[in-house]
């Protein structure tokens, strides 16, 4: 805009100074004086025109566009006929000629935007219909190259819309199976307990399924909650330099017990000048404990799970690997989603409510590193980065 006023000034100065030089003074500055008071006229005009345009399609609006510098000619042509510049005769032909430019660059404005306004229908349909819940509504632009970018982006935005409403669903689907099932036992369990005629000695074991099925739901909510809020950004962690190599080696000797209760072996390969890390420990912690959990889960008897540590690229690298059947092609973009694991969720058969690669996942993009699959030729290999500390 700025440049477009400084064009209008230098052309409004040749113009006077043109005069000037061709006739007088007195000339110059009238026609100065007019040229200002006619453009400060049509700026208001289209300043106002452009205020009420969100009130019209885009077809007046290039009608409103087209037509006010015809008029503007024409009334140049009025008030330079009135003072004598040149004749009546000759204002005529120029109104007849403003008049005539201007219908023909309405109609040539309206050929060269009919497709644009045809596309503009179809992003505004479009956009109502998925509004409406159509979630299968594909946008079609042909025309200019920014509406043909702005339907690939509401077809984008409609297709994350239909994914997060899927989403939702089975989220919504697992928890009510994951609660129903501890509620269902703990409801049988109380009725057993009101009968009273229970021995001392099963009223122990009843009581104590209570228990665990209250653990079960209580651990469940607290996954849900945090989850919740480390999706929405509510941290409050403490970050400073970690000693990797020392919080993996804890976590390992944490999980000995589960690994030796199915007789695998956990085995470590980290270099002794591992850099630090920047990180909140007891978070990065739950990360490892997370992934050597799902990989003990998924190893077979008697096999190992593997953890690997280096530095790449400013950031430490971690892999947790197990010799498990692997995760197909079709499940690997969904693995690190809730209540999903390797296309069935964990709480129908593998004992956990399937939150731990989630959780991870969010703690990691929490730390501004990312978690991620890689290839393996046997078996999962989930690695995860954080940045290096700095100093």
């Amino acid at each position: 805009m700025n440049a477009l006023v400084a064009a209008l000034l230098v052309v409004w100065s040749a113009a006077v100074a043109t005069v000037a030089t061709v006739d007088s003074m007195r000339a110059a500055a009238l026609t100065g004086a007019l040229l200002l008071v006619v453009g400060l006229l049509s700026v208001q005009v289209a300043r106002r025109a452009g205020r009420r345009g969100g009130q019209g399609t885009v077809e007046r609006q290039i009608t409103v566009g087209v037509a006010l510098p015809v008029v503007q000619m024409v009334l140049v042509a009025a008030l330079f006929a009135g003072i004598m510049f040149f004749s009546t005769h000759d204002a005529v032909l120029i109104v007849l000629v403003s008049v005539f430019a201007g219908t023909l660059g309405l109609l040539m404005a309206r050929m060269a935007t009919r497709r644009l306004v045809s596309d503009v229908r179809a992003v505004h349909d479009g956009l109502v219909d998925v509004g409406a819940g159509r979630r299968d509504r594909r946008i079609e632009a042909e025309g200019s190259a920014e509406l043909v970018e702005l339907a690939d982006a509401a077809n984008a935005m409609t297709e994350r819309l239909d994914a997060e409403e899927r989403s939702r669903r089975n989220l919504i689907a697992a928890i009510s199976h994951d609660l129903r099932t501890p509620l269902t036992s703990m409801r049988l369990v109380t009725e057993a307990l009101d009968d009273e005629i229970l021995e001392e000695s099963e009223r122990k074991q009843y009581v104590g399924r209570l228990r665990l099925n209250i653990a079960a739901v209580h651990a469940l909510i607290e996954d849900l909650f945090e989850l919740s809020r480390l999706e929405a950004g509510e941290t409050t962690w403490s970050m400073h330099p970690v000693d990797l190599a020392m919080l993996v080696g804890d976590t390992i000797d944490a999980m000995q017990t589960d690994a030796q209760a199915k007789r695998l072996r956990i085995t470590c390969e980290i270099p002794d000048d591992l850099a630090k890390v920047l990180a909140n420990p007891e978070k990065l912690q739950r990360v490892l404990f997370n992934l050597l959990q799902n990989a003990i889960r998924h190893t077979p008897v008697g096999s190992t799970v593997t953890v690997v540590a280096a530095r790449a690229n400013g950031r430490v690298e971690v892999d947790v690997a197990d010799e498990g059947p692997g995760i197909s092609d079709a499940d690997r973009a969904t693995v690190f989603d809730a209540f999903v694991q390797a296309g069935e969720r964990a709480a129908r058969g593998s004992g956990g409510a399937g939150l731990g690669l989630a959780i991870a996942r969010a703690i990691i993009e929490a730390h501004g590193g990312r978690t991620e699959l890689v290839a393996a030729e046997r078996g999962t290999r989930v690695r995860f980065s954080v940045p290096v500390a700095n100093g």
